[in-house]
């Protein structure tokens, strides 16, 4: 007999014996009782229920003795998508799985949903998009390329949504998503292919792809980009990350937007990890300002009352820099990032978003979240029911959290070149690639360029899916 037990909502325990699933109204009596098959919510509530693992199964390995100089040295101003990186350079994601960090902070585009106020919406979508690159903070590992077909699920019940997400291109990289609200409070989706490039001490990624949240109760729809990413010290030093660059968050039924500052390093790194902007309503008047930095919070406040003291705060900064001898580093690739420090909150500030703490033993696994520590789970049963291109089931990935480095390396390079074979193929026959579960299509509210859901993933039907593993 195969019997265990999963809670569910807090209330209901459902018990698995041989092939029948069993629901418990607190472990009472049966309520109601399915054979596998003819319940098909029983796949996805079982898949959504254990999100528990604190740890990886291997800590991470040493890059002290990997010669990125080596690797790089003939690579500057080159796109960095088209360089063969060392396995050892990698996290145990895809950028599938990356991806699907933006929605940690799904709580703000909730309480955005519940609001009944356009303003107050706007700076929870606004907390949310700076909330979605939280997580990069001192991840300094690369998350591997997605192979062409690639696909990755989470459905997350207990934090009210579920994503599918498919690399719909391989040169350019080009990755999909769409998100649902578990209670059709939202809808968020866009397709991301940045631009990663290598300057000698640091690589840049410049983000590339539209962003869009959607809000039925209010009909209301949010267009935006991230910001552009840098890693510092690529070759030799400490390795930091900032995000730099205008984030433009616009509201297309109001009008209203909001312009966000994510501030770059400076010469003194004062200005590290800050982000700063302004709701703006439709005739451009500035109805509040925001402020704080993307590694810990964010705070609204009046606009006259911010102006005023961003005024002053310049005056003292200048007085500072009188009256100090140091003398500039002008590279900043060269200047480590400053002690923390707590954003100084400005009186009659409200906080929006702060981040949620990583667990203790983050460093250990990648610098990752207790979110992203659970996104390559994977057990028995999730396995069953998961298409068989999802980042889950990729061997090199596996390999590279179970501590394997060899058997990652091999597997990595298997897959790449098994990559480039099925495509000469497909050039000698004139076949096309089938994109699953995605189409090309112009966004709805900006009439750019986009990738849309096509739907029917969460019918389970994975019939001819390409083999890619």
């Amino acid at each position: 007999t195969d019997l265990w037990y999963l809670y569910y909502d807090g209330s209901y325990i459902m018990t698995k014996n041989n092939n029948s699933y069993n629901w418990l109204d607190q472990g009472s009596s049966v309520c109601n009782q399915a054979q596998v098959g003819e319940m098909s919510d029983v796949k996805n509530v079982f898949h959504s229920a254990c999100w528990n693992r604190s740890a990886l199964p291997a800590a991470m390995l040493s890059r002290k003795n990997v010669s990125m100089w080596g690797v790089l040295k003939k690579c500057i101003g080159m796109e960095l998508s088209k360089i063969t990186m060392p396995v050892i350079c990698n996290e145990p994601l895809s950028f599938l799985q990356r991806l699907t960090e933006y929605m940690e902070h799904t709580y703000l585009i909730q309480k955005a949903s519940t609001s009944q106020d356009s303003i107050h919406r706007m700076k929870c979508v606004a907390a949310f998009a700076v909330s979605a690159v939280a997580s990069q903070w001192e991840r300094t590992g690369k998350p591997f390329n997605p192979l062409l077909g690639e696909t990755y699920e989470l459905l997350r019940e207990d934090l009210g949504f579920r994503w599918v997400s498919e690399q719909v291109s391989h040169h350019p990289p080009v990755s999909a998503f769409h998100v649902e609200g578990i209670k059709s409070d939202f809808m968020f989706h866009g397709s991301i292919y940045p631009k990663l490039k290598f300057w000698g001490k640091s690589v840049e990624a410049e983000p590339r792809g539209i962003i869009t949240l959607e809000l039925p109760l209010h009909n209301e729809a949010y267009t935006w980009t991230n910001p552009t990413c840098c890693v510092h010290n690529i070759i030799m030093g400490q390795l930091w990350i900032e995000q730099y660059g205008n984030v433009e968050i616009i509201n297309h039924k109001t009008g209203e937007r909001c312009c966000l500052t994510f501030k770059p390093c400076g010469i003194f790194g004062k200005e590290l990890h800050k982000v700063e902007g302004y709701i703006l309503d439709k005739s451009k008047k500035k109805i509040c300002a925001l402020y704080g930095k993307w590694t810990e919070c964010l705070y609204s406040v009046d606009p006259a009352t911010f102006d005023a003291y961003r005024k002053s705060d310049t005056k003292r900064s200048e007085k500072d820099r009188k009256g100090s001898t140091q003398v500039a580093d002008e590279d900043p690739d060269e200047m480590p990032p400053p002690e923390a420090e707590t954003v100084q909150v400005i009186p009659g500030s409200a906080l929006i978003w702060r981040i949620s703490p990583r667990p203790d033993n983050s460093g250990k696994y990648y610098a990752f979240t207790s979110f992203a520590l659970q996104l390559n789970e994977l057990n028995a049963e999730m396995e069953r029911v998961l298409p068989q291109t999802d980042c889950r089931l990729r061997p090199d990935i596996r390999a590279l959290e179970n501590g394997d480095i060899d058997a990652a390396s091999a597997e990595k390079n298997r897959l790449e070149e098994k990559q480039r074979t099925a495509r000469k193929n497909r050039s000698k026959s004139d076949e096309e690639w089938k994109i699953r579960w995605f189409h090309q299509g112009p966004n709805p509210y900006t009439g750019a360029p986009d990738w849309l859901y096509t739907g029917g993933y969460w019918d389970r039907n994975y019939s001819h899916l390409p083999d890619i593993y």
